[in-house]
């Protein structure tokens, strides 16, 4: 251990009441010389030389201790520069708020009773720590204005209302964003409300029943989508995500790996042909990889590997029996 060391830190420590127990004591000195406070009444004294013409005039012209004021306003902003310049400015700025709160809470203004109204997703304890509310902070001397707006600043938080009921109760009326669905991006995930904010990065299992959109621009154009895809049942529950491409368009992800790609006018339609066409012909069961509905005029559907071999397989042995005939 280096004892050096840990006496520096408490020099630097002690530092910002050095200054001011400097400040105080310098002051109430010459104060109790402005007062006249234990000074022994002044004797006269006869001048033995005339004073200066210059002397005069600041004494008919400049008030009575004048100077005194001057040397007070001088330690004052002497310990302010020394505070200034140590980089202290924000520990004495919380001793003297901690030291206001505590002579508010001892006369009765300590805060006794708080109301959280329309909290869902934040426990109380965190809707009281983003809006800087402690067990030392005081009624009286609590800034409703600026709790509102660090209420605000909380992606969670859409709108905030602080009520004030002395002597010690404090209400908070909040309006939370709602989780929407699950944005992907550059492989991270996070949960979006259905205006595209971003809540919070998805940690938590109990937003897993969320819906799936993935790629830039996907959380600005999620909400319209989603609410499109839900018209159409028969696609919306074999569907794992919705793939927004070139924020243009966008493509459908099945649960058992299938692709739709869907055109960029008109998703609509191509839609509610999907849905017939897997009602009719059972096209979601086939063994198919992707289905290609970029065009208007046409469907075109891409099997998988095996698919593709027993078609080929088909196709030689139909052209051989074709040669033998």
């Amino acid at each position: 251990m280096d004892g050096a060391g840990r006496l520096a830190r408490s020099v630097r420590s002690l530092r910002p009441q050095a200054d001011l127990k400097a400040v105080a004591i310098g002051a109430a000195v010459l104060m109790r010389g402005l007062l006249g406070f234990g000074r022994a009444r002044p004797t006269p004294v006869v001048d033995r030389e005339p004073r200066s013409r210059l002397v005069a005039m600041i004494e008919r012209h400049v008030p009575r201790r004048a100077g005194i004021a001057a040397t007070v306003l001088l330690l004052f902003a002497s310990a302010g520069l020394g505070v200034v310049r140590g980089g202290h400015v924000d520990e004495v700025s919380a001793a003297m708020s901690d030291t206001r709160n505590a002579l508010a809470n001892a006369i009765g203004f300590r805060i006794t009773a708080v109301a959280i109204n329309g909290r869902k997703q934040l426990t109380q304890d965190e809707v009281l720590a983003i809006g800087g509310v402690s067990g030392r902070s005081s009624l009286l001397f609590l800034d409703a204005t600026a709790v509102r707006e660090r209420l605000k600043a909380n992606p969670w938080i859409a709108d905030a209302t602080v009520l004030k009921l002395y002597p010690g109760h404090l209400q908070i009326d909040l309006v939370e964003r709602t989780p929407f669905a699950l944005w992907q991006r550059d492989g991270r995930l996070s949960v979006i409300a259905d205006d595209g904010a971003v809540l919070e990065p998805y940690v938590s299992h109990r937003f897993v029943s969320l819906p799936l959109v993935v790629g830039s621009g996907a959380e600005t154009h999620a909400r319209d989508f989603l609410a499109l895809l839900a018209r159409y049942p028969q696609v919306n529950a074999v569907t794992k995500a919705a793939i927004f491409v070139g924020e243009r368009r966008w493509n459908l992800r099945l649960k058992d790996g299938l692709d739709i790609r869907l055109p960029e006018a008109d998703a609509g339609n191509a839609l509610a042909a999907l849905s017939k066409l897997d009602k009719e012909d059972h096209l979601f069961s086939r063994d198919i990889v992707a289905v290609d509905m970029r065009l208007p005029d046409r469907l075109t559907v891409q099997l998988s590997d095996d698919a593709a071999k027993a078609r080929d397989e088909q196709f030689r042995k139909s052209r051989k029996k074709a040669g033998d005939a």
